[in-house]
């Protein structure tokens, strides 16, 4: 199943991405069509962890119209990584989280959040789960990371998860319009050099925080990061 990073097709998914093993990463899903939905759970897919504030997971007019039973079998979970209007969190990160260089600060502002998170992928009995925030970029990405890491990923596999999902939500935003003010769309002249930098600092993040043992340290237990690291195709269990 290790598809090492590529590019995922269900159908109204944007910047959907295999992370790891049983893990996958994309933008909001509610972007997945009733077709989508079916598609997911064909591919494995069981749980859906949602990485965003619960005041963002809402349908938008340009969504498309599905009904409840199109993710029935499958458990959504809310595990926010941050607090948006904590001034902690805004004096370090901004307004929202878009910057690799603002991922420590989040884990360390927020540990339990982020426990919560991998006690979630811990717990997945069976098949495959997807973490989601909005653009699937920087909450996404902060996580893949550390899933990565867990699985023993390379510096270059991990520069290059970051780097696909920023050029993905870069294409969405050159075919339909950035979401709001403080993002556009970038050509690749300036975008192809930004992302060589931030790849660097999502590395540097993930290597200096040390998944394994910040989650341990943390609360996550000996046996919960074993089952993740199962799930990523990563080290022997503890």
């Amino acid at each position: 199943m290790d598809k090492r990073g590529g590019a995922v097709g269900w159908d109204g998914a944007v910047n959907a991405w295999h992370v790891a093993g049983g893990v996958y990463r994309m933008g909001r899903r509610e972007w997945l069509t009733e077709t989508g939905w079916q598609e997911a759970y064909d591919d494995g897919v069981r749980t859906v962890v949602d990485l965003r504030h619960p005041r963002e997971a809402l349908r938008r007019e340009t969504d498309p119209a599905v009904t409840d039973n199109a993710w029935s079998g499958v458990n959504i979970v809310i595990a926010p990584t941050e607090e948006p209007d904590d001034p902690r969190f805004t004096a370090l990160c901004g307004p929202y989280l878009n910057d690799p260089s603002h991922y420590l600060h989040n884990v360390r502002l927020y540990p339990e959040k982020f426990v919560e998170v991998f006690r979630t992928v811990a717990a997945v009995a069976s098949g495959a789960v997807v973490i989601h925030c909005a653009a699937g970029r920087d909450r996404s990405g902060m996580v893949a990371s550390m899933l990565q890491d867990l699985a023993g990923h390379s510096d270059q596999l991990i520069a290059d998860g970051y780097a696909k999902a920023a050029r993905g939500i870069n294409q969405r935003y050159r075919t339909h319009g950035p979401p709001h003010a403080r993002e556009r769309y970038l050509h690749d002249a300036e975008l192809t050099p930004l992302l060589e930098q931030r790849g660097r600092t999502v590395v540097k993040f993930v290597r200096d925080l040390d998944t394994r043992t910040f989650l341990l340290q943390n609360g996550l237990s000996p046996e919960e990061v074993a089952a993740v690291e199962r799930l990523v195709g990563g080290r022997l269990p503890l």
